[in-house]
């Protein structure tokens, strides 16, 4: 309890709410905006946090967090066109309603159950984190290890049929954490000379490059495909057309009680896959909203998804909102990001002098407590918010030039992965990820494994050393200790499971 006065006394200061306020206000923009998103932005941001007072830097970093998820729904609902990759499923039934002259209903039910959504999961977060942060307090060097190693399987567990590109990106995060000194041995590897990398790589340059610039280069080949100057003139004017066309009779409607009644088991059911799949590494939202989806139509099979059911609109919005404050759970706790926006956090915290984990709670519980309780009031304040944003300003945002935005968003990424430590070298660092990341995109590779792995690659490294030495080279030491052994046995579970599926289905 006297945490959680810490952080309210925190986060009640003026310029930390301002700062909340302005960060659901950019997370809604943002979130609106195709090609743009809050990892994108919140990589471009986190570097300008530099002079910021801890409490104001993370205040609106959360507020990014919560509400661009929720933004993303408004183009998807209006335009079809997904605002983020989260609000891909909100499009089916979203978009369909919006064609019946219901946009005004449709947007009032992506908004309240995203609210709902994100309320749980703040919840969730606030009960479960300290929690498992007392029991990480047990942790030594063995359980550290299999804590690493148990974050891996859950990638490869979750990855479905992209087992084999989720392994490859995971191979190259671990060769990219091995770049500096050894632990054991003192000596530089995979330096090439450069003094830059004897700390190994800095982790917001990369996260900056395989966000910002990775954007900004598939825009470019988006222009250079077009053939044509005079089609591009005319693909704007029908946009611009479809977007005051599907605008001049929106007015937010939230639902009634009835409908809330109707959609409350929904909300639920939504809530929990989005809080279960947060909290496990690696999952992230994608699979959250086609779960949460799929079930909603098993739960309603005499309605007819896809053509404007307030289901299909419910179930997306709650399950990807739900993963938001939960993926922070492993985050704050363990010190393991649960997504690859949750580690922009990581590097955020670090760049305030903080550090993850168990000690955040012990050594800092008002800033521990400060981030849980942010994200409960950002997700209130977040539904009027919404409601004024899309009533009176979307209309706007949707009709940003595209070319100007990507300009801006280049010059961020410059100048952020400069002002990390003033140096140039990560100013090519943040190139190289960048086309790391176009061509992961090229070959549909997906990125979180690469940065959870490169993250955990030093954890991983650091404890099996120390568990070695403690062990004296014996590897009972991570079957002997109950934690340990625990995690080990989580971790073939989540191997396991994809594998016994497989065989299941190949024996029916």
């Amino acid at each position: 309890m006297s945490g959680i006065l810490l952080g309210l006394g925190q986060l009640a200061q003026p310029t930390a709410l301002l700062a909340l306020l302005g960060g659901v206000v950019i997370g809604l923009i943002v979130g609106s905006l195709p090609g743009l998103n809050d990892s994108i932005t919140m990589a471009v941001l986190i570097p300008i946090t530099f002079g910021m007072e801890p409490q104001v830097a993370i205040c609106l970093l959360v507020g990014i967090y919560c509400a661009s998820a929720c933004g993303g729904s408004v183009p998807s609902i209006l335009l079809k066109i997904p605002g983020t990759a989260s609000a891909t499923v909100t499009a089916y039934d979203g978009y369909p309603m919006s064609q019946k002259g219901k946009s005004g209903e449709a947007l009032g039910l992506a908004i309240s159950s995203s609210t709902f959504g994100g309320i749980s999961s703040a919840i969730v977060l606030l009960f479960l984190s300290p929690f498992l942060a007392k029991q990480a307090l047990k942790f030594g060097p063995p359980e550290y290890f299999m804590l690493a190693i148990l974050g891996m399987s859950t990638v490869i567990g979750m990855a479905g049929k992209n087992v084999v590109k989720n392994i490859l990106a995971m191979a190259v995060g671990l060769l990219f954490s091995c770049i500096g000194m050894s632990p054991q041995t003192g000596l530089a590897r995979f330096t090439f000379g450069q003094v830059s990398l004897m700390d190994g790589i800095s982790l917001i340059p990369m996260l900056i490059g395989l966000f910002g610039i990775t954007s900004i280069l598939e825009m470019i080949e988006g222009i250079q495909k077009t053939p044509k100057v005079k089609e591009v003139k005319q693909k704007v004017e029908n946009f611009k057309e479809d977007v005051k066309e599907n605008y001049k009779k929106v007015k937010v409607v939230l639902p009634d009680k009835e409908m809330a009644k109707r959609l409350l088991p929904i909300w639920v059911q939504s809530s929990v896959i989005g809080n279960v799949i947060g909290i496990i590494p690696g999952a992230g939202m994608i699979m959250a909203i086609f779960m949460a989806y799929d079930q909603a139509s098993r739960r309603r099979p005499n309605l007819e998804f896809g053509t404007g059911v307030p289901e299909g609109i419910a179930a997306p919005e709650a399950a990807n909102n739900a993963v938001v404050a939960s993926s922070m759970v492993p985050l704050l706790s363990l010190g393991v990001p649960g997504n690859s926006t949750s580690s922009l956090f990581l590097g955020a915290l670090t760049i305030q002098g903080l550090r993850t984990g168990p000690t955040l709670f012990r050594d800092t519980p008002e800033m521990a407590y400060m981030i849980i309780l942010g994200f409960i009031v950002a997700n209130i304040i977040m539904l009027p918010l919404s409601v004024y944003y899309c009533n009176f300003l979307a209309t706007a945002v949707l009709r940003l030039n595209r070319m100007i935005l990507s300009g801006i968003v280049l010059t961020l990424c410059v100048t952020g992965a400069f002002a990390v430590s003033n140096n140039v070298f990560n100013i090519y660092v943040m190139v190289f990820f960048g086309f790391i990341g176009y061509a992961f995109n090229k070959y549909k590779i997906p990125q979180s494994p690469l940065i959870l792995a490169s993250i955990l690659g030093s954890m991983m490294e650091n404890n099996w050393t120390q568990s070695m030495k403690f062990a004296d080279g014996s590897l009972s030491v991570f079957v002997t200790r109950p934690l340990s052994c625990a995690l080990l046995i989580l971790s073939i579970i989540f191997i396991g499971m994809p594998l016994y599926a497989a065989v299941v289905m190949k024996g029916g």
